[in-house]
């Protein structure tokens, strides 16, 4: 008898023991499972992802992104721009001075231009990475704002880059220039958001051509990056002022060399913000609607 109540107390005792052990391992059970902890956190690990990959492929980019901006600076600043006379532009800058701050906008929205047309397509229709991806934890709108995030580390990249290179060129001039910088990642990422959501509801690339022809290339040569808009004839300066590249450029160029009063600035900002605001709400919709059953 008494050594069926030790046997009781020992098995009691063995119980408490697991439900004691198991007890101390739940929360690293739980804290193990691998899943984001919040929204920030997901939208890091989908950034870290991108550069997982860009870190093996950056080559493939390498040329368009860091070598073509400093070429394009060199030729047209320094080719045609000895023979342009300082007094015909604002400020008495000279052309390459003029060119160096729209430069880095331009060349931004060009660093993102691919990441917002081809390769939306091709992670919904081609590869459907983002559909592995929304497989996990991850949300789509967790994913639009991890693509949106990339793309502005990539320009933030590719601005340092020319940044730099313009410095040495004597192009930029004043410590103020590295404002340029973010500037650049904002109109680019402002103008990413939009084209982002329309590329993700398209299934066929053709679509794309038009998108190009019709906002990249004028967004790119008549928002006063190459010339004073103030050439333009007046019917057109409208349009001009609804295009992200234009605050950009207007930024860039106050940050650089002054000549920007504080509530021009601000009007600039808030155009940008409130464009990546309508972008982002609208992008995160259309990933909803095609990611989710």
């Amino acid at each position: 008898m008494a050594a069926d109540t030790n046997s009781a107390d020992t098995n009691s005792a063995d119980t408490d023991s697991a439900d004691t052990t198991r007890a101390d391992a739940a929360p690293t059970a739980r804290t193990a499972t691998g899943r984001p902890s919040g929204n920030a956190r997901a939208v890091l690990i989908y950034v870290e992802s991108r550069w997982v990959w860009y870190r093996r492929n950056w080559r493939a980019t390498a040329v368009s992104a860091f070598v073509l901006p400093v070429l394009f600076l060199l030729s047209m600043g320094f080719g045609l721009g000895s023979q342009i006379a300082p007094d015909q532009l604002p400020g008495g800058l000279t052309y390459p001075q003029f060119l160096a701050p729209a430069l880095l906008v331009v060349m931004g929205l060009q660093a993102v231009v691919n990441e917002s047309t081809y390769q939306v397509i091709d992670v919904f229709k081609w590869s459907k990475r983002h559909h592995a991806v929304v497989a996990s934890p991850i949300t789509p709108a967790q994913v639009f704002l991890g693509t949106m995030l990339w793309n502005a580390l990539l320009v933030l990249m590719a601005g340092a880059f020319f940044l730099v290179s313009a410095t040495l060129f004597g192009a930029l001039t004043t410590p103020a220039a590295a404002l340029a910088v973010p500037v650049s990642v904002l109109t680019s990422t402002a103008y990413s958001a939009p084209i982002t959501a329309f590329s993700a509801t398209r299934d066929k690339a053709d679509s794309f051509s038009t998108v190009f022809r019709l906002v990249v290339m004028p967004m790119t040569l008549f928002t006063g990056a190459f010339f004073p808009v103030e050439q333009l004839p007046d019917w057109l300066l409208p349009l001009v002022w609804i295009a992200p590249t234009w605050h950009g450029v207007e930024l860039a160029r106050g940050a650089a060399f002054g000549g920007l009063g504080a509530l021009a600035a601000l009007g600039h900002v808030a155009f940008l913000v409130a464009v990546l605001a309508v972008g982002t709400l609208i992008g995160t919709r259309v990933y909803r609607r095609r990611l989710v059953p």
